[in-house]
């Protein structure tokens, strides 16, 4: 790896609720075959996860097609009822029609040109980008400090 630079992030959040929720991710030649593909948001509502068979397998993690593959989203949901059973059972949602990188990256710019030529009202995006933005400059700023980040 370049010198400061990094191939892992693991983000913890505390919720106001006492639960904590975890994403996790890691890329390069160094990551096992496994466990390059380990994509969950845990929260306090359950978690959601990406379930990509055919995303794993020998030689993948450095095939970029399929970091973008998911096949199923799995939503797990973790309210129990009084005896501990869950209320819910998991939901799987197909994600068969999904782009590969490359189509992806140019759905995002043909619908950005579009905003810009229909003068779309875009805020909600705007804010959630920028709410994201946030959440990544803390996590790079703790990795970098080794000081736990406070956001409003």
């Amino acid at each position: 790896m370049p010198k400061g630079k990094i191939n892992y992030g693991q983000l913890q959040v505390t919720f106001d609720d006492g639960s904590v929720g975890w994403y996790e991710a890691g890329w390069g030649p160094m990551m096992s075959e496994n466990a390059f593909f380990v994509k969950d948001v845990v929260g306090p509502k359950g978690s959601l996860s990406i379930v990509a068979e055919e995303a794993g397998g020998p030689g993948r993690s450095a095939d970029i097609e399929s970091h973008a593959v998911t096949q199923q989203l799995q939503i797990h949901h973790s309210e129990l009822d009084s005896e501990g059973t869950f209320l819910k059972k998991d939901v799987f949602l197909s994600m068969e029609t999904e782009p590969g990188h490359d189509a992806l990256f140019q759905r995002e710019q043909e619908f950005f040109l579009k905003a810009l030529n229909e003068d779309l009202d875009v805020s909600e995006l705007l804010e959630a980008a920028c709410h994201a933005s946030r959440i990544v400059l803390a996590a790079d700023e703790s990795f970098r400090t080794g000081k736990t980040i406070e956001l409003p």
